[in-house]
């Protein structure tokens, strides 16, 4: 096909081209991010008045990722399509709601430029490839998964379980590594932090981290095979303590206040699918075992 060939020969127009695929994905990464934690708790509950025999609560409106149409949290004034275009939009409404002129998170065209800029060093990094397809989604999950994380300390299996399972199927090609490779990465990625987690609640007694991180490691094992997750594991601890030590200090709170370590293990492990033979390479060089 001429677009396919356009795009395969022309590495600009296929970042070009990445840049708009991820802004706009950014866009439904925004509703996404909302969504599927209100969705998962009034699931919860509903299972909740299930195994206690409650009767039902009243069926109300339809709500999932794709209905309703998202609207002002302030004013319901229902958001038109110019009005929701990524990062231009915002820009044209100077931040503030078209109708009652409340302002608009920052953070929506933050998510959108994030995700556009990441998918264009994607396509820039593998070319017109397999390789760079596959990071596009998982870069997609990553973002969603870590705000999420951010926000309600929990990592959902709707979003870490499919791309555990995708990255185990391209590697069956061989796409980032070994079928082989892939297995035990997923396996030692769950057992390594599952075991930290059981050695820390048997320390202390409580407990150090969630099972969604455990998940999250087999996720980026599974993708990069086991030879990712010593430097990821590595990366995120070092990052999660500096940043968790300075966001406690800014916000007054109690060394016991939980802080999301899913964030953090999905920045290192997207660091090291892309540079981590760098990075290892370099620090062999440098501490003369090359």
């Amino acid at each position: 096909m001429p677009v396919i060939e356009f795009l395969a020969s022309s590495t600009l127009a296929f970042v070009f081209c990445a840049l708009v695929l991820g802004l706009l994905i950014g866009s439904f990464l925004n509703v996404v991010i909302y969504r599927l934690p209100v969705m998962m708790k009034r699931d919860w509950q509903q299972q909740a008045r299930e195994i206690l025999e409650l009767p039902p609560e009243p069926k109300g409106k339809t709500f999932n990722l794709i209905l309703p149409n998202s609207s002002c949290p302030h004013c319901n004034h229902e958001i038109k399509a110019w009005e929701n275009i990524p990062v231009v939009s915002y820009l044209a409404l100077r931040g503030k709601c078209s109708s009652c002129k409340a302002p608009i998170s920052k953070r929506y065209p933050l998510v959108e430029l994030a995700c556009g800029v990441l998918s264009a060093y994607v396509a820039w990094h593998f070319g017109f490839t397999w390789q760079a397809g596959a990071m596009l989604l998982l870069t997609w999950g990553l973002l969603a998964m870590s705000l999420i994380d951010a926000d309600h300390q929990l990592l959902p299996d709707a979003l870490v379980l499919p791309l555990l399972w995708i990255g185990l199927i391209i590697n069956q090609y061989g796409l980032f590594a070994s079928p082989q490779d892939a297995l035990i990465g997923a396996i030692a990625g769950y057992l390594s932090l599952w075991s930290v987690y059981w050695l820390f609640k048997l320390v202390t007694g409580k407990e150090g981290m969630g099972y969604g991180d455990f998940k999250l490691l087999a996720m980026l094992g599974a993708w990069g095979g086991w030879q990712v997750l010593p430097l990821t594991i590595l990366l995120s601890s070092l990052v999660g303590a500096v940043l968790g030590v300075i966001m406690l200090r800014l916000r007054n709170a109690e060394t016991s206040t939980p802080i999301p370590f899913g964030p953090y293990l999905a920045i290192a492990g997207w660091i090291a699918l892309l540079w981590g033979d760098q990075i290892t390479g370099t620090y062999l060089q440098i501490a003369g075992f090359k």
